[in-house]
């Protein structure tokens, strides 16, 4: 079975091709700047000499054709892996939000394409996107089973004491004011591979799983079922991250609307482009904020301790909520690649049975889960390199590929 998943953005689509019965990605890559006066192409793909890739600059002017390039790469005859567009099986989408309609993977229809739009309200800046992927790839890819798998899906059970706010109920009921999380393909991927390696059903596997990127958050993991996670109505709460402030104090809204006259649309941009560690130190890449860390850099250095020791209060707050812990995850580009981050985070935490090895957390990660904890944690730290585009590929799979007899 071959499997396409797009991921599409306001002005980009990331996509790979699965081959499942490999259990390998074939191609994939990217088209950015679309709508802009020159756009982007990066392809890669595999073959006998291993990894080629390519970058070609062109005009996009719109998905209708970023999709069309996309399925001539792969079909061509040196770039590709199929033959024609006819060859693949399924597509699967990334969606950011399915609200409270959607909690698993669904089927693509007239009907569920008029439930995403009606979701619009709630992600005005993904859904949109995500949606123009849907409507052009079922167009350039008429036979593949068209399926969506939602970011908010994994986080839908949770409890009400968890996802309700302490707001008057109306807003909820008649507004779906409420905590939907997000990344919960990637949170859901990494409980699967930590399941494994702690050999153990996740049915019956109690974790905390940090997603740390330039977006980044953190769920609790009880029994293979979130039933907490930082991030909220929007992506933006939660933990401090590249250009986003994390929690912050509703009244701060207020005060810089009425005694500063900042408009509306003014503090949404400065708490989402510009806060996080680009407001405190200047920089949003963590590897430039280490590098200048190491440097002596007092900016940086309020940035990594504010940035890690929000991390450390949540897996605390979770470590509550759990009761036991079977497995603290770091995952994503900072999760994966930062041990300075992973060792600020967990410094403190060896009352809670939380116990880093130095050695382990600086040496090199391999495999699917990488453990780094000493041997005296009873609560085993994990590190697992996410993938959530074969998250959505299984997942898809899961939908369309007819049960054995």
């Amino acid at each position: 079975m071959r499997i396409l998943v797009i991921n599409s953005g306001s002005s980009s689509i990331k996509y790979q091709l699965f081959d499942m019965e490999r259990g390998e990605a074939l191609c994939g890559g990217i088209v950015e700047r679309i709508g802009l006066e020159m756009g982007r192409v990066r392809h890669w793909a595999l073959g006998d000499g291993g990894r080629r890739e390519w970058v070609e600059e062109r005009p996009v002017p719109d998905h209708r054709l970023g999709l069309a390039i996309v399925a001539g790469l792969l079909i061509d005859a040196e770039k590709g892996a199929v033959r024609s567009p006819d060859e693949i099986d399924a597509v699967g989408h990334r969606v950011v939000h399915g609200g409270e309609r959607f909690s698993q993977t669904t089927r693509i229809t007239d009907e569920v394409i008029d439930a995403i739009r009606e979701l619009i309200p709630l992600a005005p800046l993904h859904n949109p996107a995500n949606l123009k992927g849907v409507e052009v790839a079922r167009e350039i890819f008429p036979r593949a089973e068209q399926v969506a798998v939602f970011d908010t899906a994994f986080h839908q059970t949770m409890p009400p004491r968890a996802y309700r706010y302490a707001i008057p109920t109306r807003f909820y009921e008649e507004r779906g004011v409420r905590v939907y999380g997000f990344h919960g393909t990637s949170h859901l991927y990494v409980s699967k591979v930590a399941a494994r390696h702690l050999g153990k059903p996740l049915a019956s596997c109690n974790l905390i799983t940090a997603h740390l990127g330039n977006g980044a958050s953190i769920a609790a993991v009880e029994r293979g079922r979130s039933v907490d996670t930082s991030m909220g109505f929007s992506p933006l709460p939660g933990l401090m991250m590249g250009t986003r402030s994390g929690d912050i104090d509703p009244a701060v809204v207020f005060h810089l609307h009425q005694a500063l006259g900042l408009s509306l649309a003014e503090i949404d941009r400065m708490l989402n482009k510009e806060s996080g560690l680009l407001g405190v130190c200047g920089s949003s890449d963590m590897r430039d904020v280490e590098a200048r860390f190491h440097a002596g850099d007092a900016d940086a250095r309020l940035a990594l301790e504010m940035y890690a020791y929000r991390i450390k209060k949540y897996i605390g707050a979770y470590v509550a909520a759990l009761g036991r812990v079977d497995a603290l995850v770091f995952t994503a580009g900072v999760g994966e690649n930062s041990a300075l981050v992973r060792e600020m985070a967990c410094r403190g935490l060896e009352s809670l049975g939380i116990v880093l090895d130095l050695t382990r957390n600086n040496g090199p990660m391999s495999g699917e889960a990488t453990a780094i904890h000493a041997g005296e944690s009873a609560v085993e730290i994990l590190v697992i390199p996410t993938n959530e585009e074969l998250e959505i590929a299984l997942q898809t799979r899961a939908l369309v590929e007819p049960s054995p007899a």
